[in-house]
């Protein structure tokens, strides 16, 4: 029979090992949310760099006239400073913009080098023309950016839109981070569809899904909630928001609320709001 000091030893133990138990879980939720933040900000700094992307792939097509306009051109400076080779003939086009060794600061403040590479099937605003774009020893304002960027054209009567497929991406950070991202989205033009050829003036929608994985394997797989608004004439998304799932948890990325800036706010439920400045 279990005498009263044996049955309150045990009871001991099993509080024990229920409060070690809890420190255990607790531990691995803040682990499981820190990585949350911290890949939901990895994947806004992927995003934004492929929106530079499709600046540099929209300005050098309509410089080089293979838009499908012929209107005079009024851009927003962003490929000044590269060297441009066009194949001759006919589509499809070989497009390279080599940006230099040293890095070249365009008219919009954004520093480039390395080489772009475009493969351009048809007119870029042709429903149904594909571009590609791959990079070569590529960096914007000190990211190293690699993989590829499929464009494929959408439009329908009364509606300019394109759907954009990131694979095989990777970013190398300034600070020596290195990540992977994909992303699947559907793009459409909501302003200067009436001004074809002033780039400047347009801004774009943005919907659809993505994942983000650090250096130790570890993902997050993201939705855009509401969607995300970008301007040619502001490097950065300036508003929407993106959901990231997590084990049993989910974070909020948000851009803002239209004003043209670098910052984005990240929110856990129950954790304190965190601001990101995106490069």
């Amino acid at each position: 029979m279990l005498t009263k000091k044996s049955l309150l030893l045990i009871a001991a133990a099993i509080m024990s090992t229920f409060f070690i138990s809890c420190k255990k879980d607790n531990s691995s939720t803040s682990t499981e949310i820190e990585t949350t933040f911290d890949l939901s900000g990895k994947q806004a700094i992927s995003d934004g760099l492929t929106e530079d992307a499709s600046n540099v792939l929209d300005e050098t097509v309509e410089n080089a006239n293979l838009s499908g306009s012929r209107e005079p051109l009024v851009c927003s400076g962003t490929t000044t400073c590269a060297q441009v080779t066009i194949s001759p003939g006919a589509f499809p086009k070989t497009i390279t913009l080599d940006f230099g060794t040293a890095g070249c600061t365009s008219n919009n403040g954004v520093t480039r080098s390395g080489i772009v590479h475009i493969t351009l099937s048809d007119s870029l605003r042709r429903p149904g023309s594909t571009a590609v774009m791959t990079f070569e020893n590529y960096f914007v304002n000190g990211y190293h950016k690699e993989g590829t960027i499929t464009w494929t054209n959408t439009s329908s009567v009364g509606t300019r839109s394109w759907h954009r497929d990131v694979t095989n991406g990777r970013i190398t950070a300034p600070d020596g981070r290195i990540w992977s991202h994909t992303s699947s989205r559907d793009i459409t033009q909501v302003a200067g569809i009436n001004t074809p050829r002033v780039l400047i003036d347009d801004a774009f929608t943005i919907t659809g899904t993505g994942t983000v994985t650090n250096s130790n394997g570890v993902s997050r797989t993201s939705t855009i909630l509401t969607a995300l608004h970008k301007q040619v004439s502001c490097e950065h998304i300036d508003q929407g928001t993106v959901k990231y799932q997590g084990p049993n948890h989910f974070a909020t990325l948000d851009f803002g609320n239209g004003t043209c800036d670098n910052l984005a706010t990240i929110s856990i439920d129950g954790y304190p709001a965190r601001s990101i400045t995106l490069p």
